[in-house]
């Protein structure tokens, strides 16, 4: 068995590795909206703008923009809204959306031109619950496995 300070150290370690934490976390909510979280870091002193859009096989379809210029597809106008989160990012939801995908998509999201994205699987979107959010994200894991350690 690894003394304590070695465990300890590797799950710090696996905590502070930034590669680690997800980006762009896409869900289902409750009321059927499509929930995408981008967590891309703005640059400080610059007016942020943000892109949120999907695509699957060649094709790109542009859900909502703040950015002059870059109009919505129009099966998506009307249909979402966009939040800012703390401390930083921004939350899209699409309202009335089916969790039944035809196919795989890969979701988009830029910030300021800093992009992130992520493929869901067809019939693999999760739902936005407690217990989904912990399982993805990496913070969250890390604390639990520390405090597996260090009650064993």
């Amino acid at each position: 068995m690894l003394p304590p300070v070695f465990v300890v150290c590797g799950v710090l370690a696996a905590l502070l590795t930034p590669a680690r934490c997800e980006f762009i976390k896409v869900c289902m909510e409750e009321d059927d909206h499509l929930r995408v979280d981008c967590r891309v870091k703005a640059k400080t002193n610059q007016i942020s703008s943000y892109q949120f859009s999907w695509s699957s096989g060649s094709k790109e379809s542009l859900i909502n923009a703040n950015v002059s210029g870059l109009p919505a597809e129009s099966q998506f106008r009307g249909k979402s809204e966009v939040t800012e989160l703390e401390p930083h990012g921004y939350r899209m939801r699409l309202k009335g959306f089916t969790d039944k995908l035809p196919h795989n998509t890969t979701y988009l999201c830029k910030i300021n031109g800093a992009g992130a994205s992520v493929t869901v699987e067809k019939d693999q979107l999760v739902r936005c619950c407690a217990v989904s959010l912990i399982l993805k994200n990496c913070w969250s894991v890390g604390l639990l496995l520390f405090f597996h350690v260090a009650h064993a």
